[in-house]
């Protein structure tokens, strides 16, 4: 079994049911969950240029999920299954821990 980390994009208030969707997607994961976790405060850019705040949109990293799968295809199809993923957030790039294999999911 690998290990592939799930990046979760965008932000808009979510409705109800986009929680609710969400919700049953984690818990249709849950055996194959390492690690999960939200961001939903301030966010810090810190660069050789110094450092500026970032506000939450649609191109911010709103959350991750890091599950077992035996492989990238396999991961790709658990992202897809995400009902609650909308236009405004969704779990679009997949890596295997530790590798550099990448995959849009979006």
């Amino acid at each position: 079994m690998k290990r592939f980390m799930l990046l979760h994009f965008g932000f808009e208030k979510p409705t109800p049911e986009i929680m609710a969707a969400w919700g049953k997607w984690f818990e249709s994961i849950a055996d194959r969950t390492v690690d999960s976790g939200g961001f939903h405060g301030g966010a810090r850019e810190i660069s050789h240029n110094g450092t500026r705040d970032l506000t939450m949109g649609m191109e911010s990293i709103t959350g991750y999920s890091i599950i077992n799968a035996e492989s990238l295809d396999e991961a790709e199809k658990i992202a897809q299954d995400n009902s609650g993923s909308t236009r405004s957030s969704q779990a679009r790039y997949l890596r295997q821990a530790g590798g550099s294999v990448y995959a849009v999911v979006a």
